[in-house]
């Protein structure tokens, strides 16, 4: 396959530019997201205020695509929706560090999540349409690779910051001011020099036949929409039901004297690495050996409380960078496996449809876990392997279709 000649950038080109606008962006909210446990602590948050925060900001940047999916479909102005995203999430960040109350800071940090709920499926769209190119698994990959790159350099520009500045988060979030700025400048260019992204993509069929035995629905549900969609977006939600956020790690981290709030940010730098290599191993696994691939998911899932909610400090890390490997998974070929199994048109809406339901499965999480933590760590770490468990059945059933 190779590009239309009328596109100007070629698909990998594209795929690499925009993974740059991504790397730019996770300096900022990767930064911030780095310490976002430690700094609601140091404003007065208990574990379950931390897990409640960072649970309904996930929650925000999943659920709400629901809405601005099928807008983006509906308007097909899916570079003006990916723009009004960053810029949402470049302007928030900065305005965290100024934050002087608990509530304050904890609607920064949702307000931040909500820009990637804007951006996200018409920035997804835009991508996938460059991945019918190089490779659904290969694409989201590479992509998500350049985009933890960011993800490293943001938590050691913050762990610098508050090494200098002695813990003051005014500062140290101020700095991301800077790449927030450049991530949009680059942002506008590549929309200039690519007006049409879907040139990449010759046009499907949109009706079912011979060629594409996916399109069954499911009665009552969107008819644009595969069944093999909705078993999918079971399986996912599942996982995430019992998947622990950063935040209520690092809160972990500092609250039982782990670490030092300065080492907290690298212990996230390492686990945006794991990110970037599970990215990219699980990424070009999917292209070859197909949905067998997501079988690591819940196994990482279940596995990284037994280790990150201990005392002992390596065992701490080690569970941290397999919850890093598991974002990894998530970020990249979770949304390649939606690109094949939805066609252009409702794709958005798909992107939409999917992370709303993991937005409802990340809040529910969100709250168990944090619950759980205050209650009784063993409970949460069976709790958790339990979930896990039931994901692996769905997760079997996807593999048989």
């Amino acid at each position: 396959m190779t590009s239309a000649p009328r596109v100007p950038l070629s698909a990998w080109r594209f795929v690499a530019v925009f993974g740059v606008v991504s790397l730019l962006a996770d300096v900022v909210y990767e930064g911030a997201r780095s310490i976002t446990g430690p700094l609601l602590a140091s404003l007065g948050a208990t574990g379950l205020v931390v897990g409640v925060v960072t649970g309904v900001g996930e929650a925000a940047a999943l659920g709400l695509r629901l809405v601005s999916g099928p807008l983006a479909d509906r308007t097909r102005r899916f570079w003006a929706w990916t723009l009004a995203g960053y810029a949402i999430t470049v302007i928030s960040v900065p305005l965290l560090g100024i934050a002087g109350t608990l509530w304050v800071a904890g609607g920064l940090v949702i307000t931040e999540r909500i820009g990637k709920a804007v951006r996200s499926p018409a920035k997804d769209t835009l991508l996938s349409h460059a991945t019918h190119v190089t490779g659904r698994g290969r694409g989201f990959a590479v992509h998500e690779a350049l985009d933890q790159i960011g993800a490293v350099l943001g938590p050691l520009v913050v762990a610098v910051m508050l090494a200098l500045t002695g813990d003051d988060y005014g500062p140290t979030l101020g700095i991301l001011a800077l790449p927030g700025v450049a991530t949009l400048a680059l942002l506008v260019w590549l929309r200039l020099r690519v007006p049409e992204p879907a040139l990449y993509e010759p046009a499907a069929p949109d009706e079912p036949g011979p060629t594409h035995p996916t399109r069954r629905t499911i009665p009552g549900w969107h008819p644009s929409l595969p069944r093999r969609f909705w078993i999918y977006l079971g399986f996912t939600a599942t996982t995430m039901i019992g998947f622990t956020t950063f935040g209520l790690l690092s809160f972990h981290m500092v609250e039982q004297n782990i670490v030092p709030t300065p080492a907290v940010p690298l212990i996230y730098t390492a686990a945006m690495a794991a990110d970037a290599v599970a990215a990219l191993a699980t990424g070009w696994a999917y292209d070859r050996y197909g949905a067998r691939t997501l079988a690591a998911l819940p196994l990482l899932a279940a596995l990284t409380p037994v280790l990150a909610f201990t005392d002992a400090t390596l065992l701490v890390i080690a569970g941290t960078l397999l919850w890093g490997a598991a974002v990894g998974i998530q970020e990249s070929t979770l949304r390649a496996v939606v690109a094949d199994l939805v066609t252009p048109p409702r794709r958005a809406t798909a992107y939409g449809i999917f992370a709303a339901g993991l937005g409802a499965a990340t809040a529910l999480g969100g709250v168990l876990t944090g619950w759980l933590y205050d209650v009784s760590i063993p409970a949460l770490m069976v709790t958790v392997a339990v979930v896990q468990l039931v994901a692996v059945a769905v997760g079997v059933a996807i593999v048989r279709r």
